[in-house]
């Protein structure tokens, strides 16, 4: 047999003890992974359709940070152990993606007569994460301290199991401080430790595995225009389901051609810098803030699809403009971190944001697809923006690499 070639950029099966992928890569099982966020993303999402209001958002917000924040633990720790081999990497990500799927199937009834598995799941996350941070001590040299890997896993999954035998108002009080220990320990490790853990990050892994959560909600999103177009089935659905695709098309396209590059290159320059403060602001906690304005923008093109001559509900209009305020807030707050100059970012994050944000006013008076067009008008025109701001760039740095001579 002829063997078959092994992709770019992903570790040949040398030997059984051969690392799965190389540092910079993301390897199919850590892909596998993110597919139950999928389930999930959904699963929460459904919270935050219809009208929505602050109990909704609320429970909304305060399931889906732990979801966020498993997430990203288990994508730093990987990050962090380039040498697991292939079987080690697969049981890791087999066994989280197992109690991710029980937090998926939890997440309806989280505040309810699930709140136990919720909790269970959460609990079984952490011990998972417990043992990648061993195993990561006990090979790697200046790992974080013994103390600090079962305080920040070891208590916290403790906290989680035990929350899973309390009534539902107890229970929540523990999810609470379980989230805060380990927020707290990752911002003071990363403030006066952080060649324990953060500063050890590759950053070319780190892009891509953001990237490729995006990717995930944005095709929950998709997958939202389409079965609300296939359930309602006229032209009104077609023409509004349209609205709602070029909408997550362009936030795709505003977020791959643009955040994407400013994403690696602010990474290596704040490592560089060693400003691992702003790597873990950066990483762990603003794009949740983009990641929920991508859901609730889902959420609102989901009510306007059956409905669309119709004004939006109060709260699929709230869930639609500040979803889109929130997307471009934090994707401003993100750029200025990474040192764009502010003028600049001030120069399209403003309008941008107080646009959005008007939308919500806007969709109070006007038909549900009138609201989604002017959303495509929002974006054309901010697109448009980013695309000459581009062109000009590129134009004025091959202008001053060209010879005086040439120029003329």
């Amino acid at each position: 047999m002829i063997p078959r070639p092994i992709p770019p950029g992903r570790a040949a099966p040398t030997s059984r003890n051969a690392p799965a992928r190389e540092p910079g890569r993301v390897h199919w099982m850590e892909l596998f992974f993110d597919l139950v966020f999928v389930a999930l993303v959904g699963q929460l999402a459904h919270g935050i359709h219809g009208d929505p209001g602050l109990a909704q958002f609320g429970t909304f917000v305060l399931l889906f940070f732990p979801a966020w924040w498993a997430w990203v633990n288990i994508v730093s720790v990987v990050n962090l152990l380039p040498n697991l081999t292939a079987r080690q990497l697969g049981l890791a990500m087999l066994a989280a993606m197992a109690a991710a799927s029980l937090m998926a199937a939890a997440a309806p009834e989280a505040l309810g007569n699930r709140a136990w598995a919720f909790s269970l799941a959460n609990a079984v996350l952490r011990t998972i994460l417990l043992m990648l941070w061993l195993y990561r001590h006990r090979d790697a040299i200046g790992a974080a301290p013994l103390w600090r890997i079962w305080a920040y896993n070891g208590g916290t999954a403790a906290l989680w199991l035990v929350a899973a035998l309390l009534p539902l108002d107890i229970a929540v009080v523990l999810w609470a401080v379980a989230i805060i220990v380990e927020v707290v320990l990752v911002l003071v490790s990363g403030r006066l430790q952080p060649d324990s853990g953060i500063a050890g990050m590759n950053v070319e892994h780190a892009a891509e595995r953001l990237g490729l959560f995006v990717i995930i909600v944005l095709g929950e999103s998709v997958f939202t225009v389409v079965t609300q177009v296939s359930a309602t089935w006229n032209k009104e659905a077609w023409l509004t389901g349209a609205l709602g695709f070029v909408i997550v098309a362009l936030l795709g396209w505003t977020f791959f051609q643009y955040g994407m590059g400013t994403l690696s290159e602010g990474l290596e320059q704040l490592t560089r810098r060693r400003d691992f403060v702003a790597v873990i602001e950066t990483t762990l906690f603003m794009p949740f803030l983009l990641v929920v304005g991508l859901t609730a923008i889902a959420g609102a093109i989901s009510t306007a699809i059956p409905a669309p001559l119709t004004r939006l509900p109060l709260g699929s209009g709230i869930t639609l403009g500040g979803g889109l305020a929130l997307f471009y807030l934090t994707n401003a707050l993100v750029s200025l971190r990474y040192g764009q100059e502010a003028a600049h970012v001030l120069r399209w994050s403003i309008p941008a944001v107080g646009i959005s944000l008007l939308l919500v006013l806007a969709s109070t008076v006007v038909a549900a697809a009138a609201a989604l067009g002017m959303a495509v008008a929002l974006l054309i025109g901010l697109t448009a923006y980013m695309e000459l701001h581009k062109r000009v760039a590129e134009h004025r740095q091959r202008a001053s690499t060209e010879p005086f001579t040439q120029k003329y």
